[in-house]
């Protein structure tokens, strides 16, 4: 079992900058594949990024080149560093541990057992 708190959401101008953090409890992280989703109200869930155990990293090509992914296992902690950010990234954002997939555009479809609770991104223009 993992539990998922995830934190640094907030307000911001567009081409601007946020952390976001995941902060893991339970089972250790090291060996499970994480990653950041996303959701705008009334749409569907969007997979942004995913980080394998052996670091290997995928993104959706709405965020490559801007946000990247992170994991400190020692920490147990998940990052998402997001630059660049557009008044369209504005959604509320979940990390998510132990994807079926982990490499590819496929990440976000498989079976997916841990769930953050999200926090909030708005990008003002």
């Amino acid at each position: 079992q993992v539990q998922l708190v995830e934190s640094g959401g907030g307000s911001v101008q567009a081409g601007g900058s946020l952390r976001l953090s995941c902060a893991a409890s339970g089972d250790s992280i090291d060996s499970i594949c994480m990653g950041w989703f996303r959701r705008l109200p009334g749409k569907a869930r969007e997979g942004l990024t995913a980080i394998a155990s052996d670091g290997r990293t995928s993104y959706a090509d709405s965020v490559k080149g801007r946000f990247t992914i992170s994991k400190d296992n020692a920490k147990k902690i998940l990052y998402l560093e997001m630059n660049s950010l557009k008044p369209e990234d504005s959604a509320m954002y979940y990390c998510a541990a132990d994807l079926q997939i982990c490499s590819g555009p496929y990440f976000p479809d498989g079976r997916i057992l841990y769930w953050g609770q999200g926090t909030q991104v708005t990008v003002s223009s």
